[in-house]
């Protein structure tokens, strides 16, 4: 009888797990990702399949599949509300930098899988020198001047005006990332976003993907009153470059004219939110719309197929602002700065590891970035 009752249980259990709509959004991702490429110790090159000639990184999708994504057209969608909208405010980081973070603080926390989003302005003499990462993903978009960065695996490169680097940590990255010096003085000025990993990816190795403003496609709408940059997802029937990050996240630049409006469809169940960063922009649709001021986060809730706004025919200016949505992670999230895991054990172990300079965290020792030394005191 109680065998009978157990077998039981643990069918009724697995009925559950797989017949929830996350979990089987997430196992057809996991089941799309070739995790023999992630670690090297069991990666035979000999019996991977060619990649593809548009991607440096075969079988990790970006956009998702196409069941995510809502069937009605745009104008037919259902819209998302707002649940709230707030300004994020200036604060202090990194070594004399400025950020106004909304993401990772007392008024946005758990928002899977975004872990932290900042708005920084580096001045010259400011920056963020060597640190380490465990966990997690960075996403860097610079709006204005050129960044550098160096790691501790001889990795080197700069990001420029609408250029975007993303950053897998996985086991263990040290790095720095140093602003270059505008001939005019002027502050380099960009965004930078945390997202999680799946539990299951937190141990692959380190890799940069960057971006070039050149390579996002751009479409335009509403007869050319609205421009949507395309980093990555799908808008208006094109598509973003592929496989940019492990955890699927779509970004869009949307700028609009006074007058324009647009609808963008994001995929059914994803966290998402919009970043002003320009001018006033009303987000919603009829008696829910609500208009925006500059450097809001305005969140959406998760019911709903796709995101509206516009800007007013009287505006003085054009509005511009980020719309981002991601996939959500059913896990634990643990973090201690810049270690994020799903364990407070894996934390403690992630800050053992860096300092006793083990797994991952190697060529940590004695390590230290040429650019960080170039920090004025």
């Amino acid at each position: 009888m109680k065998l009978l009752l157990s077998s039981f249980i643990i069918c009724t259990a697995a009925v559950l797990f797989y017949t929830n709509p996350f979990s089987s959004q997430l196992t057809s991702l996991l089941h799309q990702i070739q995790l023999t490429n992630l670690f090297p110790a069991s990666h035979n090159t000999l019996n991977s399949p060619a990649p593809r000639p548009t991607t440096s990184f075969f079988g990790l999708p970006l956009t998702p599949p196409t069941f995510f994504a809502p069937s009605k057209p745009a104008n037919m969608s259902l819209p998302r509300a707002i649940r709230q909208a707030f300004l994020a405010v200036e604060q202090s980081e990194g070594a004399g930098a400025r950020v106004r973070r909304s993401i990772g603080t007392p008024k946005l926390r758990n928002f899977s899988p975004f872990l932290m989003l900042d708005h920084f302005t580096i001045s010259p003499g400011a920056g963020f020198p060597d640190h380490p990462h465990r966990g997690q993903e960075t996403i860097t978009y610079l709006l204005k001047g050129a960044v550098d960065h160096e790691d501790f695996a001889g990795n080197k490169g700069t990001i420029e005006t609408g250029d975007l680097q993303f950053m897998t940590a996985g086991r263990g990255i040290m790095h720095a990332e140093m602003p270059r010096q505008n001939k005019d003085g002027s502050a380099n000025v960009g965004m930078q976003l945390w997202v999680d990993l799946p539990e299951k990816l937190k141990a692959c190795e380190p890799r940069y993907r960057d971006l070039r403003a050149a390579e996002i496609p751009e479409v335009k709408v509403d007869e050319g009153n609205v421009t949507i940059k395309i980093i990555s997802g799908q808008s208006h029937g094109t598509d973003s470059v592929q496989e940019l990050a492990y955890t699927p996240v779509w970004i869009f630049d949307v700028t609009i004219k006074p007058g324009g409006k647009v609808t963008q469809p994001l995929p059914v169940g994803w966290n998402a939110f919009a970043y002003t960063l320009k001018g006033s922009i009303a987000f919603g649709v009829g008696k829910d719309q609500t208009t925006v001021g500059q450097y809001h986060n305005v969140v959406f809730e998760q019911k709903g197929e796709s995101v509206s706004a516009e800007v007013a025919k009287d505006a003085k200016e054009d509005g511009q602002f980020l719309l981002v949505a991601g996939l959500p992670l059913d896990q634990k999230v643990v973090q201690y700065g810049p270690f994020v895991l799903n364990s407070q054990e894996e934390v403690y172990q992630a800050m053992l590891d860096y300092h006793s300079h083990s797994n991952g965290f190697e060529r940590a020792k004695g390590w230290q970035s040429e650019i960080g030394k170039s920090m004025v005191h």
